[in-house]
């Protein structure tokens, strides 16, 4: 089975979230730290939403949290954030090939649903599984345990293709295969990247089979 990320792999949207991230603090007149953005960048949406009311001291609850993040990022998955080069004829061209597919996010159900319909590339996936519904962060090879049994494949039946290197590591750690996507997010990492996968891209085009 081939496994999508969604943010940063299929869809142009790292950077979408901390352009969020500043404009929910500045409404409040605070600002991001170094921690605060190395914390938030790696967890999925509850753990992100706690650990901003915490270590700001918001009266929101995480709830609101989500809810003011999702109002902020919603235009952007609904009407311009672009794919990421090749991305979309490299998953049409697997469907069209007969693989099983599927999209394994962090990003919440409404904003990911949003993004691949308007790229018809929905119901191209046989399974889209969410990792705050697992409830444990990508970067936890038990994450990816918890997805096989979800779908019903083995881990060394598996590609996964993502742009973290945490995630890479993660999934390798779980036995599946791991295909690194380049990033401008994690550009300062592509070496690590490199290291902790079995192939490495710079762009899905790389992988697109020319017609000719």
């Amino acid at each position: 089975m081939y496994l999508f990320d969604l943010d940063g792999t299929i869809t142009d949207t790292n950077g979408l979230w901390a352009e969020v991230d500043r404009e929910f603090l500045s409404r409040r007149g605070l600002a991001g730290t170094p921690e605060y953005e190395r914390v938030v960048s790696r967890s999925i949406y509850p753990i992100a939403a706690q650990f901003t009311r915490d270590y700001y001291r918001l009266p929101d609850s995480p709830e609101d949290i989500m809810a003011e993040w999702d109002a902020l990022a919603g235009r952007h998955y609904r009407e311009l954030a672009p794919l990421k080069p090749g991305a979309g004829a490299f998953v049409r061209q697997c469907a069209a090939e007969g693989r099983a597919m599927a999209v394994f996010t962090a990003c919440r159900p409404a904003l990911c649903r949003a993004a691949l319909e308007r790229f018809g590339l929905w119901d191209l996936f046989g399974h889209i599984v969410f990792a705050e519904e697992i409830g444990l962060e990508k970067r936890d090879p038990q994450c990816f345990v918890e997805l096989c049994r979800r779908t019903g494949a083995a881990p060394e039946d598996c590609t996964l293709f993502d742009d973290s290197p945490d995630n890479c590591a993660a999934a390798a750690k779980a036995g599946m295969t791991a295909v690194g996507v380049y990033d401008p997010y994690y550009d300062s990492r592509q070496e690590e990247l490199k290291a902790v996968c079995a192939r490495y891209v710079r762009s899905f085009e790389e992988l697109v089979l020319r017609k000719r």
